[in-house]
């Protein structure tokens, strides 16, 4: 475990990747390569429906700065600056997206063996401002996040979060949209390199009265595949499969069904993701 509680978006983290990470709908390529000069480079084509795009990106790090360029097939450019340590335990990150200059955001992050913080403002002419601030240790976390918004001088969202981590297990509650849901998530990992675990998770919306609870789990078949489903209380079963075929290199395919409507046609999605 790291040294501090991490960011808030850390809270409840675990419980969320197992339930969402790696489910795609659709059909994903993406290949990737190292120049002799250290720059990784990474193409990925997507197709969606009947539509299809496509990214080129540029990874390059020197010493404590990454810079990574991104051009699409709409003309966009997203070029993103991180630098490590400028000031000890931090890290800063900006972007900016071309031709969208309004898309810019400055965003610096601080770290402390009991409190980890994080602002981010946007770069345009009605910047939004958002503040994360935990407080505690890896094994218990407590922390808020808000963004204000400075054209309507009000607070545009506000959430509080605990969560208590332990080496084979973590628990986590999120208050979240203004206090009008919460969401209670436990994960136990079943193996020491934490590839099978189970999973719950409860949201209560007040506003709708609606309750949502899912259980799922991940089971490593061997040590190149891994299986993972999920089933809620509203009928939907997910399943996803992941296979490495060669070191780094992995064959992904997900699906999702709705047991309460067999006669809909169920979803499903590949990737491939080519790692030298």
């Amino acid at each position: 475990m790291s040294k501090g509680p991490g960011l808030f978006s850390d809270i409840g983290k675990k419980a969320r990747d197992l339930l969402t990470k790696d489910y795609i709908f659709d059909q994903k390529l993406s290949i990737s390569t190292y120049s002799d000069t250290g720059v990784a480079l990474t193409s990925t084509a997507v197709k969606k429906g009947g539509l299809s795009t496509g990214d080129v990106g540029a990874q390059y790090k020197y010493k404590n700065t990454l810079i990574d360029v991104k051009v699409d097939t709409g003309s966009n450019i997203l070029t993103t600056l991180t630098l490590n340590d400028i000031v000890p335990s931090t890290k800063t990150i900006a972007s900016l997206k071309f031709p969208d200059y309004s898309s810019g955001k400055l965003e610096v992050q601080y770290y402390h063996h009991h409190a980890a913080f994080s602002t981010a403002v946007s770069l345009n002419q009605s910047p939004t401002a958002d503040l994360s601030v935990t407080l505690g240790t890896p094994t218990f976390a407590i922390g808020a996040e808000a963004s204000y918004d400075t054209a309507g001088g009000k607070l545009a969202k506000y959430t509080a979060g605990i969560s208590v981590t332990k080496p084979d297990s973590c628990a986590a509650i999120i208050l979240g949209d203004k206090g009008d849901t919460i969401k209670a998530s436990y994960i136990h990992h079943l193996d020491e390199v934490k590839k099978t675990a189970a999973v719950g998770e409860i949201t209560r919306r007040f506003s709708t009265n609606e309750n949502t609870f899912t259980v799922g789990g991940s089971y490593a078949v061997d040590n190149l595949t891994i299986l993972k489903l999920k089933l809620n209380n509203h009928g939907k079963l997910g399943a996803l499969l992941q296979h490495e075929l060669i070191p780094k290199s992995l064959l992904t395919i997900s699906s999702e069904f709705d047991t309460k409507a067999l006669d809909k046609t169920p979803r499903f999605g590949v990737a491939l993701a080519f790692k030298p």
